[in-house]
């Protein structure tokens, strides 16, 4: 079935097409499928830099995320001390409010990006971030204080820090965004594996204000990466990404509005088994076991599924939304699995699983944005996206800890956040069911065209197909007068 779809030039690979010189004995002419189309590297020592840079950015920032089940106890025990009435779910709210906060300033943090820069926001993302950090070490027994410093200046720092780091990775790299999009977010399990280790043994020898300080300099090397974020000029290009054309074509994209909606339902319960897991082993798992395993598990795994899904989803005929439906499908019901498991053994086994296929559904969404919205509109895609998924991850633990206060167990708290994922792993068929054309404005300013100026369509997705795929095209019209018709591209499905 040949279905129409919009024109993803990020990961279409250039095509030669002859000129009709050639048949008179003059040199041919090649030109790429679309006129002075930018390619991106695909490697080199300054991609290679950018790839690390962006590892290390994203490792930091989420590894001290991932990781606050550790500092949870801290704040927990502080609370109490001070004489709070719900120091479980207080607690709980610093580190929600970290992470929704880092997701929700994302929207903006595209939008900046786009006016002041690449190297710009992540230099003012890790200052604030940093900033935030240190000034928590100062007030670690006040809880507003607290979900301003830790929450919500970290959080802003974090997501200014994290954004162009991932929209970045489309400036040098096509043909491999997928898997270089899976080594970068392996970074945040990296340090998710190593964090709770080194934030413990800070802890045991430097207590709590000055382990702060310490994550606060760590974070810190976030403002020399950024120096790394240079966007290549794009030659031949004259056009520049206006940001608010590119927010507007986001939100008039019918298929990318339906995943982002149903990726943001989903998450309501992903952050819960992250904030609460170390309590969870110690109640119910007493004896001499080592609480911060599960977490390293998760950690281990899921950089494993970043590497292996990322590279699995470069595959052409591989359906990456798909993919990240069987993530969530396996993320909920191994979630809800958490809450009647026995056995600490089996624990460890679904804290594997759960990592792995939480590796998966990381490491496919920068190219799933790139595949609906195209290279003008993945940044504001990707921003929207983390935005509106700042909600359910701010909600989801605080409701989770209000639940187990009153229930005292955390089986009803791991089973309901086991089941929006789910859900949304059925809802996200609804993708199937819109069709994304191509804007006429778009389709006029990027037109597939031969060496004499006529319109071809290809049987290409916009993803990298065959040669002999490429080698269908068909020409619409000979009249070089007709050369300024649309001309849009089609996909198999």
């Amino acid at each position: 079935m040949v279905e129409e779809a919009g024109t993803n030039l990020i990961n279409h690979k250039p095509h030669t097409v002859t000129s009709k010189n050639a048949q008179n004995g003059t040199a041919p002419k090649k030109t790429t499928g679309v006129e002075d189309e930018f390619s991106p590297p695909d490697g080199g020592m300054r991609a290679w830099l950018v790839m690390i840079g962006s590892f290390f950015c994203n490792g930091i920032l989420f590894g001290v995320i991932n990781s606050y089940s550790v500092l949870y106890e801290e704040f927990h025990r502080s609370l109490k001390e001070k004489g709070s009435k719900n120091p479980t779910s207080e607690a709980a709210l610093v580190g929600s409010l970290a992470m929704g906060t880092t997701f929700f300033v994302s929207a903006v943090a595209g939008v900046l990006t786009d006016y002041i820069g690449l190297r710009r926001t992540t230099f003012l993302g890790g200052l604030i971030a940093a900033g935030g950090m240190f000034l928590s070490s100062f007030c670690v027994d006040n809880i507003v204080s607290l979900c301003i410093t830790f929450g919500v200046m970290y959080g802003l720092g974090g997501s200014l820090a994290y954004t162009p780091s991932l929209a970045v990775l489309g400036h040098y790299f096509k043909r491999y965004l997928g898997l270089v999009n899976g080594v970068v977010t392996t970074g945040s399990s990296v340090f998710t594996i190593a964090m709770p280790y080194v934030i413990s043994a800070f802890l045991e020898n430097l207590g709590i204000s000055w382990t702060l300080r310490l994550l606060a300099l760590i974070i810190s090397f976030i403002m020399g990466f950024a120096f790394l974020f240079k966007p290549i000029q794009e030659k031949g290009l004259k056009r520049q990404t206006n940001p608010t054309n590119a927010f507007k074509l986001v939100c008039k994209n019918k298929k990318y509005i339906i995943w982002a909606s149903v990726i943001a339902a989903s998450l309501f319960g992903y952050f819960v088994p992250y904030v609460y897991m170390l309590d969870f082993v110690k109640k119910n798992f007493p004896g001499n076991v080592d609480a911060k395993l599960p977490i390293l598990c998760i950690g281990i795994t899921s950089g494993v599924g970043r590497l292996l899904f990322g590279y699995i989803a470069d595959f052409p005929w591989v359906n990456r939304i798909l993919l990240q439906q069987l993530a969530f499908l396996s993320i909920g019901v191994l979630t809800m699995l958490l809450s009647s498991t026995h056995s600490f053994g089996w624990l460890i086994v679904i804290s594997l699983g759960m990592g792995l296929f939480d590796g998966c559904f990381i490491a496919l969404l920068g190219p799933i944005a790139f595949d609906i919205c195209g290279k003008e509109g993945a940044t504001q895609a990707i921003g929207f996206l983390l935005g509106i998924c700042s909600i359910p991850l701010t909600i989801g633990p605080y409701v989770a800890g209000v639940i187990y206060e009153r229930q005292r167990s955390y089986t009803i708290p791991m089973i309901l956040a086991g089941i929006p994922p789910t859900i949304g792993a059925v809802a996200m068929f609804l993708t199937r069911c819109v069709r994304t054309r191509k804007s006429e404005e778009d389709a006029a300013q990027h037109p597939l065209k031969n060496s004499n100026g006529t319109c071809i369509k290809t049987a290409s997705s916009g993803r990298l197909l065959p040669k002999k795929t490429l080698s269908t095209a068909v020409q619409l019209d000979n009249n070089k007068n007709d050369a300024n018709k649309r001309c849009y591209t089609y996909s198999i499905l």
